[in-house]
């Protein structure tokens, strides 16, 4: 035997040492069950399609799939326990938009770095909003919203869910582009603007279509525009911000799965599969499209991309608007 054949034997022994643990991870995981963290209170649309998607999950993956709550700190405390945990591929997190995207703008100190610190495996969905006014109230189109606004800078009002939610963030860039003042009130929640906006306290809010909807099915609200890229299923005859001639208001609240960093590839590829079947299936496809959002899926690499242009962007407006934590 040649020296140099004896090299490519070894070498090629070598490469099958290290191969085989991680073909042996793929075959075994997941050998017991996974923790699947929310980072936000029981009962809203982060814990509502963690355990969703945990039963379809759970059943493909044949273990168990426990969904654990660890709200606090706008999300950063949950996101902080995942990035911390073992990186095994049995600690996994519902990665939102606050924590992953805008929370390392406005704090002036983060218990983790969003980028580095975890390891993105699929988008699961993003929840466009509309731009919503009571429907006793003059603004019929978006463009009435603009001229009123424009005549009388600063006394038209506009509700958002706190400072540095999507609802504010949507508002913040729609003045920016459209070069007008309106009055931002800021709510500690949701669902305290949507009271406000309904009792004629304010004049408008960027809302989430989920929660819109029920207020505009029943009459109560009229809906001007939508921030998805196209019109929504569920609001056919409501305009998007960039068909009305302001493409940057085109925003999602959004939600995917991350793993802690250096979690095994192997594990990777195996949830990012599973995750991606879940989310396909019709009845979940249901479940997310019909209030309003838009399906997820794609690749780690691409979840990846989108988490660095989210901070990127969201960064950029904290400071171009001088967003400030209440």
């Amino acid at each position: 035997m040649t020296i140099c054949s004896t090299r490519r034997s070894a070498a090629a022994l070598l490469a099958s040492l290290v191969l085989a643990p991680c073909a042996a991870l793929a075959q075994d995981y997941p050998a017991k069950p996974i923790t699947l963290v929310v980072s936000f209170s029981a009962g809203g649309n982060n814990d509502i399609r963690a355990r969703q998607l945990g039963i379809p999950v759970a059943a493909m993956l044949g273990k168990t799939v426990i969904v654990d709550n660890k709200p606090g700190a706008s999300g950063n405390i949950g996101h902080d326990f995942v990035a911390r945990a073992a990186a095994d591929g049995y600690t996994l997190g519902i990665g939102a938009m606050g924590p992953l995207a805008v929370n390392p703008a406005l704090y002036p100190k983060m218990p983790f770095d969003p980028q580095k610190d975890f390891t993105p495996i699929v988008m699961i969905e993003r929840a466009p909003l509309v731009l919503v006014t009571r429907a006793d109230k003059p603004f019929k189109s978006l463009k009435d919203v603009v001229e009123a606004a424009k005549a009388k800078p600063g006394q038209l009002t506009i509700g958002n869910a706190g400072a540095g939610g999507a609802h504010h963030l949507s508002g913040e860039l729609f003045k920016q582009t459209a070069g007008i003042f309106m009055l931002p009130i800021p709510y500690k929640g949701g669902g305290p603007a949507s009271q406000a906006l309904l009792s004629g306290e304010i004049d408008m809010m960027f809302e989430q279509t989920y929660a819109a909807l029920p207020s505009i099915q029943a009459g109560k609200t009229r809906p001007l525009a939508v921030t998805s890229a196209k019109r929504l299923p569920s609001l056919p005859d409501v305009p998007t911000m960039a068909e009305l001639g302001y493409p940057q208001v085109t925003v999602s609240n959004w939600l995917g799965l991350v793993a802690p960093k250096g979690t095994p590839p192997a594990a990777v590829k195996k949830l990012n599969e599973t995750f991606n079947k879940a989310l396909a299936a019709p009845d979940m496809r249901e479940k997310i499209t019909g209030p309003g959002n838009e399906i997820g899926g794609g690749t780690p690499e691409e979840f990846a991309a989108f988490i660095a242009a989210e901070n990127r962007r969201w960064a950029a407006l904290v400071k171009s608007a001088q967003i400030k934590l209440d």
